[in-house]
């Protein structure tokens, strides 16, 4: 069982969280799951910092996250949770008891910038349309107050930014984003960015931690990466490990260390809601695909073995999300074995508690004065920024090495 909430050392500081794309599923489970936590109707399952080594680091409480966030569709908050209900993500008996925290958070919503990408989608707020068309130093401007809005207006000490969003389309790196000098001088020009980059920088420069939970570009360019550090602004991302990926970042050392030749690993994903749909369009897929692939080709290290990554939409799934895997592997005397998994959930659910997580920590961190990369993270991405080693288990290692070193003494401990 995971210790008791009252054995954590307390911040005694109340954390804004803002979710970019506030709407989607990730964030309506976050909103419902957090109420549950408070009500004592749910069990902290799935979020590692309510267990050791990190019940010894005074991180945030769940009680003092307030939550609040960007989106660009229009969609109503209660009827995407009573859709989630419907497919058997969320209780009824939770939602009710959430209904007023979900009216709070949907009061919060803002509209948020449209990626010129995704003009034409559909339920899209007309607002976040004209954001989307404006200057990149006024969106700047408009997402800046917005965060310090919601801090003002809810005596937050802190605000923690998450992107949440849907994949966006790939993009082609440009040389504006190699330094920092030259994005400044780009952003002067007026030259349309990637709203993920948009976001990324008036997280940044507004002093507020960032967490790129997508595939999304974000902080990840050199210019962004070279703010934060300037800014002493802590980061993490990108592109959350909640399924396939995270199975096959377990298993692919495995054949390593036993010495074992994977010939083919062949993936395919079959997915529903707006994720889904979004994914369809082959400029969004390519961003999703590339990360969920070079995860696996780098730690399997053989030039000549083949892999491929497939991703298809299907509505009727819904939130659920199936993956199948096929391992076609070499053993001694040259005989041939096969391994085979399915993994069959819902990426919402996964998802919401490791964003708690992610949100604690780069609170901690911020209020270290730690700034950059948070490299102790990686083992929640797909494509961590900063780069390391893609083993699952040597991942968490360092995770929890970090926060043992960063512990509080308890009563008798030795200092």
């Amino acid at each position: 069982m995971p210790p008791e909430r009252s054995q954590r050392t307390p911040s005694s500081r109340r954390i804004g969280v803002w979710c970019v794309g506030a709407r989607g599923s990730i964030s309506t489970c976050l909103v419902h799951g957090l109420s549950g936590l408070r009500e004592g109707l749910l069990e902290p399952v799935g979020i590692a910092t309510e267990r050791e080594p990190f019940t010894r680091l005074p991180l945030v409480d769940l009680d003092d996250l307030v939550l609040g966030g960007h989106d660009v569709c229009t969609r109503d908050f209660a009827a995407g949770a009573e859709e989630l209900v419907a497919n058997g993500i969320l209780r009824a008996d939770l939602v009710g008891a959430a209904s007023r925290d979900a009216a709070s958070y949907e009061a919060r919503i803002r509209p948020g910038i449209l990626d010129q990408a995704d003009v034409g989608l559909a339920d899209l707020d007309p607002r976040s349309a004209r954001l989307g068309s404006l200057p990149p130093r006024e969106q700047i401007a408009a997402l800046s107050a917005d965060f310090e809005a919601f801090r003002r207006e809810n005596e937050l000490a802190r605000v923690v930014v998450v992107n949440l969003a849907s994949t966006e389309a790939q993009r082609a790196p440009r040389p504006e984003w190699r330094d920092l000098a030259a994005f400044e001088r780009a952003l002067d020009e007026g030259g349309t960015q990637p709203a993920s980059i948009v976001y990324a920088y008036a997280a940044i420069a507004s002093g507020s931690p960032y967490v790129n939970f997508t595939p999304n570009l974000g902080a990840s360019i050199p210019a962004l990466r070279e703010l934060a550090r300037q800014r002493r602004v802590p980061h993490a991302g990108n592109d959350g490990k909640t399924g396939e990926t995270l199975v096959k970042t377990t298993l692919a050392p495995m054949f390593q260390a036993r010495a074992l030749k994977v010939l083919a690993w062949q993936g395919y994903n079959m997915l529903g809601n707006r994720d889904g749909a979004v994914l369809a369009d082959p400029a969004h897929k390519e961003t999703k695909v590339r990360n969920k692939d070079e995860a696996l080709r780098t730690l399997l290290g053989q030039d000549s073995v083949h892999t491929h990554v497939g991703i298809d939409y299907v509505p009727s799934l819904q939130d659920w999300k199936t993956a199948w895997d096929f391992v076609h592997f070499e053993g001694f005397l040259g005989a041939r074995m096969s391994l085979q998994f399915t993994w069959t959930g819902s990426d919402s659910a996964l998802a919401a508690p490791l964003v708690l997580d992610l949100v604690r920590l780069a609170d901690f961190a911020a209020e270290r004065g730690e700034s950059g990369e948070m490299l102790h993270t990686a083992a929640y991405f797909k494509a961590p920024v900063g780069g390391g080693t893609h083993d699952f288990h040597a991942q968490v290692q360092a995770l929890h090495e970090y926060a043992r070193l960063r512990a509080v003494p308890g009563p008798g401990s030795p200092r």
